[in-house]
């Protein structure tokens, strides 16, 4: 069998290209979840936030530019080595907050359920950019304070797809899916939200309350239902 995938490759991208070749080799029909164009990755978000350049030259000082860490599944995407303190209503905080990158044109921080209860806040599940109306807070950097009016949010369960995934499931951007996830806590995400666009990599991201609840681990088997 003439195989081999990038050394990089997460493990369910690597048993959906074996499974294909399996198949294939002894001649079965494909299952389903082998016939999607590409493998589902489920990632847990945790805890973050994205900022403007604006922003980060307030937090760390002028001209300071964000320095990539560790590269995201997701083209271009990075998670940064700066981090913050987020100072919320009862003046608790959450210490090393990481920011993704690459800067944005709004700031905004993205927290789980049970965050947002320690530090205090009342904040509204939506989707990445819908920021309106929701509650601000303040943010410490090595080279000062910054006071976001809005933008903490919990991120609303969303699935990136390509338009060839979007194609093979039959939905468009915006449309609604339900995630199921195998295995012992075994449960279904009802409103999974598609984001389509030409750059993005089949990839469903939920926050770690979702992700203990479900107990999702680097091998639990998950898949998209339309």
């Amino acid at each position: 069998m003439n195989f081999s995938p990038p050394a990089t490759a997460p493990r369910a991208v690597v048993e959906h290209l074996v499974r294909e070749q399996v198949y294939s080799r002894m001649g079965l029909a494909l299952p389903p979840s082998a016939k999607a164009p590409n493998a589902l990755l489920v990632n847990i978000s945790a805890r973050h936030c994205h900022l403007t350049q604006e922003a980060v030259e307030a937090l760390f000082g002028p001209g300071h530019q964000l320095t990539p860490m560790k590269g995201l599944y997701q083209e271009g995407q990075f998670a940064a080595r700066e981090t913050v303190t987020l100072i919320g209503p009862r003046s608790r905080v959450i210490s090393n907050l990481r920011i993704l990158g690459p800067c944005r044109t709004l700031n905004q921080v993205e927290l789980a359920f049970t965050d947002a209860i320690s530090l205090g806040f009342d904040i509204p599940v939506r989707m990445s950019g819908d920021i309106a109306d929701t509650p601000g807070c303040m943010l410490m950097g090595p080279a000062g304070y910054l006071e976001l009016p809005n933008g903490v949010i919990r991120a609303r369960p969303h699935v990136h797809m390509h338009p060839d995934d979007a194609a093979f499931y039959g939905v468009k951007h915006l449309d609604s899916l339900k995630l199921r996830v195998h295995g012992p806590l075994a449960m279904t995400f009802d409103d999974l939200v598609a984001r389509v666009d030409p750059s993005f990599k089949l990839e469903a991201h939920i926050d770690t309350d979702e992700g203990n609840a479900c107990g999702l681990a680097h091998d639990t088997f998950c898949e998209l239902l339309v």
